[in-house]
């Protein structure tokens, strides 16, 4: 009876049953990068619609590694880029550990026909300057005492864990040390898992320096949006901003209400919002905000983007700057180093740019572990 129909992810796993027999004329996935991982439930659903055609849109068509972009192909023309396997041999390991430029050359020309990219200064030339910068800051001693002693069983951990089972085999390990070594450098008590105030000395050197900038920023009459990976963080930042009467929002992965607080904030009613980077990837329009704050990196450039992109969208009307608060000599600055590997490979396929793109590799791990400077 209607000629259109509008679901979600979340909904289509449970109505696909139904839902596949009615035959399409056309499937259009947004924000299809929900389909990356091709054995997920959401990218099994939409394999068993009846559809003649299908679209894909995406701001992140590749986030990671090129296996996402074959799990998108893989939905829009079954056996383009060959299977899983044969594609990551004749692409995936060329491209990504060895950096083949004639490997990534054969892969663009395969996809090109089929894509159409749109850069948003392209359809969006009234957009105001965005301003993106590091912001760096020194651990205090409490967190450099804590960070040397947790490197050092942690790399030796993992060298024991590689030598055991092999670098490919030890990404958990390898993730779980890094975590920790991050934590140290966002606030002490996320790894001591306290809360309350910290105790003199203690607590964190980025939380001191954000609260400055913070008092700063809102006195110049600036809005500010603040994204962290860690909600645990968001909820030591809110006790800070309490202490400091600095006004506020939240919004994370658990809010059940997402609209009020972005109205509230459009309306002018605070000048600060807290925001996960996990809940404010997507679907968030913020133009009041003309400031972003990222409080920690994250490996992904693409996922840091997205969240600067709820401010800098259509409709901001005022210059944006974006800060990243990095600690000086850690496993944060080489975190930087790896987001632009990451963005050359999306870019080298996309635009067929021929330049080296591998993976994490031994050398990294050096990098990762090594001692303060």
């Amino acid at each position: 009876e209607y000629d259109l129909l509008l679901t979600s992810y979340a909904l289509l796993t449970r109505d696909i049953e139904s839902l596949r027999q009615q035959p399409l004329h056309l499937l259009v996935l947004d924000e299809a990068q929900n389909i990356k991982n091709p054995s997920g439930k959401a990218a099994q659903a939409v394999r068993r619609f009846d559809a003649r055609q299908r679209l894909c849109l995406t701001g992140t068509p590749l986030e990671n590694h090129l296996g996402e972009l074959w799990a998108l192909f893989d939905f829009l023309m079954p056996g383009w880029l060959g299977d899983a396997k044969a594609f990551n041999r004749d692409y995936r390991a060329p491209i990504e550990k060895h950096g083949d430029p004639d490997r990534l050359a054969h892969l663009k020309a395969r996809i090109a026909p089929f894509l159409l990219r749109r850069r948003k200064e392209e359809v969006a030339s009234e957009l105001p300057p965005k301003s993106e910068m590091v912001h760096w800051v020194e651990l205090n001693e409490a967190q450099r005492e804590r960070y040397e002693h947790l490197r050092l069983a942690m790399d030796r951990k993992v060298r024991e864990e590689i030598a055991r089972r092999g670098l490919a085999s030890s990404q958990m390990v390898i993730l779980e040390a890094l975590l920790k070594l991050r934590q140290v450098c966002c606030d002490l008590r996320l790894v001591k898992g306290e809360a309350g105030t910290p105790r003199q000395g203690e607590g964190s050197a980025k939380l001191d320096s954000l609260l400055d900038m913070l008092r700063e920023l809102v006195a110049e009459g600036r809005r500010v949006l603040v994204f962290s990976q860690f909600t645990s963080m968001l909820a030591l930042i809110e006790q800070a901003l309490q202490r400091n009467a600095i006004g506020y929002l939240k919004l994370t992965g658990d809010s059940r209400d997402r609209r009020t607080p972005v109205a509230r904030f459009q309306r002018g009613e605070a000048p600060v919002f807290l925001i996960s980077l996990k809940a404010g990837g997507t679907g968030l329009n913020l133009t009041a905000a003309d400031t972003v704050i990222h409080y920690d990196p994250w490996w992904n450039p693409a996922v840091e983007n997205q969240a600067t992109d709820r401010a800098y969208r259509i409709g901001q009307d005022k210059p944006v700057f974006v800060y990243r608060l990095i600690t000086r000599g850690t496993v944060e600055e080489h975190i930087q180093q790896l987001q632009r590997r990451k963005a050359e490979l999306a870019t080298g396929v996309l635009e067929g740019a021929a330049r080296e793109l591998p993976e994490l590799q031994p050398g990294d791990i050096e990098a990762l572990f090594a001692p303060l400077p």
